[in-house]
């Protein structure tokens, strides 16, 4: 089961998981917020799902490269 789950979040971005540690937020109830919003909405969560996983990793790039005042 942990190996799956391993797979899962790794297969999709990490969105939750980052989502539930920014919000104290157990990740499971925000996976389970984007399934059935999904349902209800006809899929319109998903778009919000895709730019944050966009811009997660456009962070990441971004963070690598920058130097601040205080590395001087």
């Amino acid at each position: 089961m942990k190996y799956i789950r391993s797979i899962w979040e790794m297969q999709f971005f990490g969105v939750c998981t980052r989502l539930g540690e920014k919000m104290g937020v157990a990740t499971a109830s925000i996976r389970l917020f984007f399934i059935y919003a999904s349902f209800i909405t006809f899929g319109s969560p998903i778009f919000v799902y895709m730019s944050l996983a966009f811009i997660m990793s456009m962070r990441s790039h971004f963070r690598k490269y920058r130097n601040t005042v205080w590395d001087v």
